[in-house]
C-alpha cells in the first residue's frame, strides 16, 4: 500500500474531526525547548481505542512511521515526527475520558489523552489523591507521563509514574490491543507486559489507558523552606525526616542559591524568603493523616533539631494556603528564569543520594577545567533528581555547540563513574539517543532491541528515538 492509499484510509477512519489542519498542526509539529522543527504527512487525534487500533494496522501495512504525542511537553524531542511523506503524528489528545473511579480499590482508569491536573481533580471529587505531579501539570497527558515514566515532586513518597500503574491498555504495531486493565494488585499470570510499554517512549505501542492507584486525600500538609549548611545537611536532613515523620515526607526539594536568584530576578512576585542569604536551601513538605497541629508540631521538632545541630541555619514554615504557594512558586519557576536569565545548558540527572556532595564537588572541578561556567542547580532531593543546568558567565550569548558537547560529555561521564543517570526524569528521545547507545550496558542494550525488533519488526513506531539505527 502507498502512503496516499494509506492516508486516505486514515481520514475514513477517523473522519474530519480527527484531521489536524495544517495550522493547528504547527506547534504540535514543534518540540517543547524549540530545539526541533518536525514535519508529518498528517497529524491524526484518533477518538477511541478502536479508531487508534485500526490507525496502526494501516500504517504496519503501508510502512508509515507513527509519532505518539500526549501533550507535548517534552524536553528531549521525542514526540516529534521528522518526516513530511513517510511518518504520521498520532496525537491522543481527543482519547481524554476518564473511564472509571473505584473508591474502594482506589484506583482510576484514565484514557492517555488525560490532561494530568484533570486527573488529579478528578481523584479529589472523590477526596482521593492522584500523586503524580509536576510543574507541566496543567498541559501534559496520563500517556506521555508513563510512556516517559515521568517523575516529579512526589517521587520521595510515592514514586515514579511506572509505580503507579495497575494495568494498560496499548494498541502494538501490528494494530493488535492488549487490554490489561483489571486493576489487580496481585496477578501473578506470567510475564509483567506492561512494563514494556512505561518509559520506552512509545517505541514498542501505543498507550490508550491506563489503571492508575489512588490514595487517601492528605488530612493535614506542611511545608518548610530551610537554609542548610552544605549538601551534606541537605542530604543527612533527608533521611532524618523520614525516620521522624513515620514517612510523611511527600518532597524534598533542593535549590541552588545561583537558581534562587534567577527567579528573584526574572519572576514578577517572587521575594526573598528569608531574611539573610544562604547558598543552599531545602524545602520539605510533609502530608498525611495527622491534625494540622501534629503535623506542625512534628515538623518543628525537626526543624528544631536540625537547628540544634547545626544543619539548619534559618527556615520558615508556610502559614497559609498562599504563603505555600508562595514558597513552591520559587521553586517551579526555576526553569522559566533560567530560559529569560540565558541560553543554558540543561541537563537531567540522577546519582545515588549518599553521594550528591561528593558529586557536586567533583563535578564543579571537572566542568572548571573544561571552561568558565555559572551554576543553577537543583532538583528532587529524595530521589537523587537534579537539574544540573550550567549558566554562560558571559549571559545570554550562551555556549558555542562544541563547547556545549564537550561539558555535557565531561559532565555524563561523571555521572557514569559515580553510579548515576544521565537521564532522571525526561527520558531519552531523539536528544540523547547518543547517550544510551554510550553508556548503557551492551547487554541491556541487546535485551532493548530484541524486544523491540520482535514487537516493531517494521520499525514503524517512533522512528529514530531511543534507539540508534
Amino acid at each position: 500500500m502507498d502512503s496516499s492509499t494509506a492516508l486516505e484510509q486514515i481520514r475514513n477512519v477517523v473522519g474530519a474531526r480527527g484531521i489536524v489542519s495544517p495550522k493547528a498542526a504547527e506547534p504540535l509539529l514543534r518540540d517543547h525547548r524549540g530545539l526541533y522543527q518536525g514535519a508529518a504527512a498528517a497529524v491524526v487525534q484518533p477518538g477511541s481505542t478502536a479508531e487508534c487500533a485500526a490507525i496502526l494496522e494501516i500504517c504496519s501495512a503501508a510502512r508509515l512511521g507513527v509519532v505518539p504525542q500526549g501533550g507535548n511537553t517534552g524536553y528531549c524531542g521525542g514526540a516529534t515526527p521528522f518526516d513530511s511523506e513517510r511518518q504520521i503524528l498520532l496525537s491522543l489528545a481527543r482519547m481524554n475520558r476518564i473511564r472509571r473511579i473505584d473508591p474502594i480499590a482506589f484506583t482510576m482508569t484514565a484514557e492517555a489523552g488525560v490532561i494530568l491536573s484533570a486527573a488529579q481533580a478528578a481523584a479529589a471529587d472523590q477526596q482521593l489523591l492522584f500523586p503524580l505531579s509536576m510543574g507541566s501539570e496543567g498541559s501534559c497527558q496520563i500517556g506521555g507521563n508513563l510512556s516517559t515514566n515521568a517523575g516529579g515532586l512526589n517521587v520521595v513518597r510515592y514514586g515514579t509514574a511506572r509505580e503507579l500503574v495497575l494495568g494498560l491498555e496499548v494498541v502494538l504495531p501490528s494494530g493488535a490491543v492488549l487490554s490489561e486493565l483489571k486493576g489487580l494488585r496481585k496477578d501473578n499470570t506470567g510475564l509483567d507486559l506492561k512494563a514494556l510499554f512505561l518509559g520506552a517512549e512509545g517505541t514498542l505501542g501505543v498507550i490508550t489507558a491506563a489503571v492508575l492507584k489512588l490514595f487517601p486525600q492528605p488530612r493535614s500538609r506542611q511545608t518548610a523552606w530551610l537554609a542548610v549548611a552544605s549538601p551534606t545537611a541537605a542530604c543527612e536532613l533527608l533521611g532524618e525526616a523520614r525516620r521522624q515523620s513515620g514517612d510523611q515526607l511527600v518532597s524534598a526539594e533542593y535549590l541552588s542559591r545561583t537558581s534562587l536568584e534567577l527567579v528573584l530576578a526574572h519572576v514578577e512576585g517572587a521575594r526573598e524568603p528569608l531574611s539573610s542569604r544562604h547558598d543552599h536551601y531545602v524545602m520539605l513538605e510533609l502530608a498525611g493523616s495527622l491534625t494540622d497541629a501534629a503535623l506542625r508540631e512534628l515538623l518543628e521538632s525537626l526543624l528544631a533539631a536540625g537547628l540544634e545541630s547545626g544543619k539548619i541555619l534559618d527556615g520558615v514554615i508556610a502559614q497559609s494556603h498562599a504563603q505555600r504557594s508562595a514558597l513552591w512558586k520559587l521553586r517551579e519557576t526555576i526553569p522559566e528564569a533560567e530560559r529569560r536569565e540565558a541560553k543554558c545548558i540543561k541537563h537531567d540527572i540522577s546519582v545515588p543520594i549518599a553521594l550528591i556532595p561528593e558529586f557536586l564537588d567533583g563535578a564543579r572541578q571537572r566542568l572548571t577545567r573544561v571552561a568558565a561556567h555559572g551554576l543553577s542547580v537543583f532538583g528532587h532531593l529524595g530521589d537523587g533528581n537534579l537539574h544540573y543546568n550550567l549558566v554562560p558567565p558571559d549571559a545570554p550569548a550562551g555556549f558555542g555547540d562544541e563547547l556545549a558537547a564537550e561539558l555535557t560529555a565531561t559532565l555524563y561521564a561523571y555521572v557514569d563513574e559515580v553510579g548515576g543517570s544521565f537521564s532522571a526524569e525526561h527520558g531519552v528521545g531523539l536528544f540523547k539517543r547518543d547517550e544510551l547507545a554510550r553508556f548503557e550496558s551492551p547487554v541491556a542494550l541487546e535485551l532493548m532491541q530484541q524486544i523491540k525488533r520482535t514487537l516493531d519488526p517494521d520499525g514503524i513506531m517512533n522512528p529514530g528515538k531511543l534507539f540508534v539505527s
